[in-house]
Order: C-alpha cells, then sequence, then structure tokens
C-alpha cells in the first residue's frame, strides 16, 4: 500500500523528511513550505495532512501508510472539513479580517477528525498587518492544530512569521525533468507530457490531472485553433472567442460545484450548522481557487505558444513543445518578429496580473486577444509619427 508522500514528485527529499516526522512523531506546529510554483509544494501539504489525520497512524502497518481509508481518500479529494485551505483574498494579499477569521477558526474545535490542518498559500503576501494579527496563533496554536505555510522563498516570507515555522526547501523542477517524472507516472509519451508541464505552468500535480481529462485536452486544442486565427479575426471574431474560451475555462467549476453540493447533502442531517457553515466556507473557497487555476491554464496554453512562435523566429524550431500546432505556428512566426513576440508575451503576463486583482475574466482574456494580435500582426506606426488630429 502506497503512502501518503508517494505522490510529492521531484522532491525526494522532502518526501523522506515529512515520512520520518510522522513516523517518528515529530511533527511541529507550523511548517513553511517554500519553493517556486509548480514544485509541489500544496501536494506535499496536503500529503502531510493525510498522514496525520489517517486512523491508522504512525504505528500502524508499515509506519501509517494508507491511503485507501475515508479519511485518506477524503483529504486526498481536498473533501474533509478539517483540512482548512486558505489563498489571499485582497488584491494585495491577505486581509487582516481574513487572517483573524483564521485565528478565530483554529480555536473550535475539529468537526470530524481529532485535529485540524490549515494551509495557508502564498504567505509572502502576508503583509505586516495581517502577520502581526496572526502572530499569537502561530507561536502558540491550539494543541489540536497543526499550520502549514507555504511561500515562494524565505527572503519574501516577513521575518516575524519565518522564525516561527519549521522550513521545509522545495528545489524548483527544470521543465525537461518534470516532464520526465510526468511521462514516467502516467505513461503519456515524451511529448505529450512536455505539453501538458507547459499547460499547466510547470505543475507535475496538474499536469497529471490535465492528461487524464478529454475535456482539458479539448479546451487546449480550442486554445491554439483560436491563436491560428489570430491574425485574419475581425474585432467581433475576437469579443466571440474570448467569451467562448472564458466559458470553457471555467466549465470544471459545474463538476466541483455539484461534487460539493452532493457532499454536502450526504452529510447535512449529522452535522451541526456552525460545522455546514465552515463547509460551505471552504467550498465557496476552493470555487474561487479552482477558477483562478483554470483561468491560468488558458494564459499558460498562449504563453506556450507565443514561445513557439519565438522559437521559430529565433531559428531554433528543435525547441517547439506544442508540436501538434507546428503549421499555425510556423505560419505565425513567417508574418511577425521576435520583438513583436516579446510584446505579445508581456501581455499574457499583464492579463495574469489582472486576473491576480480579481478583474472580470471576460474582461482580461478579450483584452488579451486584442492586443495579441495587434502585437503580432497590425502595422506598427512610422517612426516619428505623430497623432492623428
Amino acid at each position: 500500500m502506497a503512502d501518503a508522500f508517494e505522490n510529492i514528485l521531484g522532491q525526494p527529499q522532502v518526501r523522506e523528511f515529512l515520512r520520518a516526522s510522522v513516523a517518528s512523531e515529530r511533527v511541529t506546529h507550523a511548517y513553511l513550505f517554500t519553493g517556486p510554483a509548480g514544485s509541489n509544494k500544496t501536494m506535499a501539504a496536503y500529503a502531510l495532512a493525510q498522514a496525520l489525520l489517517c486512523p491508522k497512524g504512525p504505528h500502524g502497518p508499515r509506519g501509517g501508510e494508507c491511503g485507501a481509508c475515508d479519511i485518506c481518500r477524503r483529504v486526498k479529494r481536498k473533501k474533509h472539513p478539517d483540512v482548512r485551505y486558505f489563498a489571499p483574498e485582497g488584491a494585495g494579499g491577505y486581509l487582516v479580517d481574513q487572517i483573524r477569521d483564521i485565528a478565530a477558526d483554529t480555536v473550535l474545535a475539529p468537526i470530524q477528525a481529532d485535529r485540524k490542518i490549515y494551509i495557508l498559500d502564498r504567505v509572502d503576501l502576508l503583509g505586516v498587518q495581517a502577520a502581526n494579527a496572526f502572530l499569537k496563533t502561530l507561536e502558540e496554536p491550539p494543541s489540536d492544530v497543526v499550520l502549514i505555510l507555504l511561500g515562494r522563498t524565505r527572503e519574501s516570507v516577513l521575518p516575524t512569521i519565518l522564525s516561527r515555522c519549521q522550513v521545509v526547501p522545495f528545489r524548483h523542477i527544470p521543465a525537461s525533468e518534470a516532464a520526465g517524472i510526468l511521462a514516467q507516472n502516467t505513461g503519456a509519451s515524451r511529448e505529450k507530457a512536455r505539453i501538458a508541464i507547459e499547460a499547466c505552468d510547470g505543475s507535475i500535480t496538474r499536469g497529471i490531472e490535465f492528461l487524464k481529462s478529454n475535456e482539458r485536452l479539448a479546451f487546449r486544442a480550442r486554445v491554439l485553433e483560436a491563436l491560428a486565427l489570430l491574425r485574419n479575426a475581425d474585432d467581433w471574431d475576437l469579443v466571440g472567442q474570448a467569451g467562448e474560451l472564458v466559458v470553457l475555462a471555467k466549465a470544471p467549476l459545474d463538476v466541483v460545484r455539484a461534487a460539493q453540493e452532493e457532499e454536502l447533502a450526504e452529510n447535512a442531517d449529522f452535522l451541526a450548522k456552525s460545522a455546514i457553515r465552515q463547509i460551505e466556507a471552504r467550498n465557496k473557497r476552493q470555487l474561487t481557487a479552482k477558477s483562478l487555476e483554470s483561468l491560468r491554464q488558458l494564459t499558460a496554453i498562449i504563453r506556450s505558444w507565443l514561445r513557439d512562435v519565438l522559437a521559430v523566429c529565433a531559428e531554433t524550431p528543435e525547441l517547439v513543445i506544442n508540436v501538434d500546432a507546428r503549421g499555425a505556428i510556423e505560419d505565425a512566426a513567417r508574418a511577425t518578429d521576435e520583438a513583436r513576440v516579446a510584446a505579445a508575451l508581456s501581455a499574457v503576463r499583464r492579463c495574469d496580473e489582472a486576473i491576480s486583482y480579481n478583474v472580470s475574466p471576460e474582461t482580461c482574456i478579450d483584452a488579451l486577444l486584442f492586443e495579441t494580435r495587434d502585437a503580432l500582426y497590425r502595422p506598427r506606426p512610422p517612426a516619428g509619427a505623430g497623432a492623428v488630429r
């Protein structure tokens, strides 16, 4: 039977450290996982939560390895009410009131398990005021609480937070290595694995989900089709394409929402009203995170396609990732140049930033398609030309 930590792909040192900590019962009250996006920090946080909540515990057969019981399955599906995931709710990071709510929640009793696990993503976006509201909880959380904080780098996290946590560093996984790991664990070809890694911003975990989903593969094909038509698309074409792509990007939310409603209906009879409110709040946060992830996948596919166009413009066609779209990529490269592609890539970066600031997805994608088309294909005004009067 596999243990909770085997799915922390590409991070052997982290895997062994967490496994040994649980087996020897040397789990601390607060961890800080640091590493770049795509380094499997979130997967590791849920794996640790699974190992801590599994009823077999560290003294079970083979050191608490399970993965098959109801509790393990719920944690892996991110459905356990005592494993709480949080991300910044403010445009610039965590809100003080959000942190106060989390701190107040930690003193409440667990709903089903004998302890609660709090996973706080992007704590590098935890400002001084919000951090101050969290320090007492971080220093002396209730005995049944484990806090797992996720940040990009040690340096980006406030010293007051850093000093109160056990730091667990995650290494950057190069895209070529990530593709190899993905291919090994799914049986997919190296070519398809590279495409999935690019579409998922380097995340092996999301790459596995991507390759298993016919819907996501069809979504990618539709995005590539829209990009191939950009050169000859008029403004109304782009408006229509943007709306369609946003709808397709959000399609997984319907599945998540239906599963949430089903789970809540199954448990409503024996849960207290306060527990139901907690689950509803968790479900809302999960939908928000899933929505952001889906939109990021859309921009990641566009970014990957533009990088391929740039590779052909730079006469390095062997670097093309989206080989199934090579014809359209080469057509685009013949019609543009490296500087124009760089400008289009900047538009993708601005779109990602706007999405992070909760700008309407329709507005973001609409603007991105217009900016990408104009950057790649529209004539530039003559040097020194003034405004038309």
